[in-house]
Parts: C-alpha cells; sequence; structure tokens
C-alpha cells in the first residue's frame, strides 16, 4: 500500500487463516491421486484377459504386418514379413483362432529351425 504523507510503500499487515485453503488443495490433490490409481488398476484388469487369451499364429501374415522375429531366424523385427502367409511369420491372434484363420500355433510345424527370442 502507497503511503502518500510517507512517499514510500508499506505493507499492510492482514491476517489470513491459510488452514481451510491448504486442506482442501490436499483432499484435491489426494483424490486425484486416487482416481489414477484406481483408473490405472481398472486398465490394467481389463487387459490381463486379453492378454491372457491371445496365442501366436504362424503362416498368417501378410508381407510387412508381421509381430515379431521371423522363427526361421531370417529377420529379427516386426514389420520385415516379405511375402503374404509365410508359415515362419506370426501374428499374436485371440486364442482359438489361429486355425480358424488357416494358420499354425505350433512354431515347429514343416521343420522350421525356431529362433530363440528374449523377453
Amino acid at each position: 500500500m502507497y503511503d502518500a504523507q510517507q512517499g514510500f510503500l508499506t505493507v499492510k499487515e492482514t491476517a489470513f487463516d491459510y488452514s481451510e485453503e491448504i486442506s482442501m488443495n490436499q483432499q484435491a490433490m489426494i483424490a486425484a491421486v486416487l482416481a489414477g490409481l484406481i483408473s490405472a488398476g481398472a486398465a490394467d484388469a481389463a487387459d490381463a484377459p486379453a492378454k491372457a487369451k491371445s496365442e501366436r499364429c504362424y503362416g498368417i501374415a501378410k508381407a510387412g504386418q508381421n509381430d515379431c522375429a521371423s522363427k526361421d531366424g531370417s529377420h529379427g523385427c516386426a514389420g520385415q514379413a516379405s511375402k503374404d502367409n509365410d508359415p515362419n511369420e506370426w501374428k499374436k491372434v485371440p486364442a482359438g483362432t489361429c486355425e480358424k484363420l488357416g494358420g499354425k500355433t505350433d512354431p515347429k510345424d514343416k521343420g522350421a529351425k525356431v529362433m530363440e527370442m528374449s523377453k
């Protein structure tokens, strides 16, 4: 506050109780953290059945659309299949659907070399 008689700024002392504001901020923070934890837990719970109920299906991937390394070791990355329906290439599909799509779930079919993959 400017004091015209003295020609300088002075600080007007006021008493303000911050305890109520801090309490509301703490409650809001706790609510936000709990909401985040609950939503993260729900997302993990929703993903768990999908992860548990899928399988690798060999021989159904289109060129450039495989999910990971080929079983014969010709490459080590997703998206590198060079031809459609190569029996060495795989895609992850819902469990029980591979044979219906025309693929095989056993990577040892047709005597192909199995590439060891680290997890």
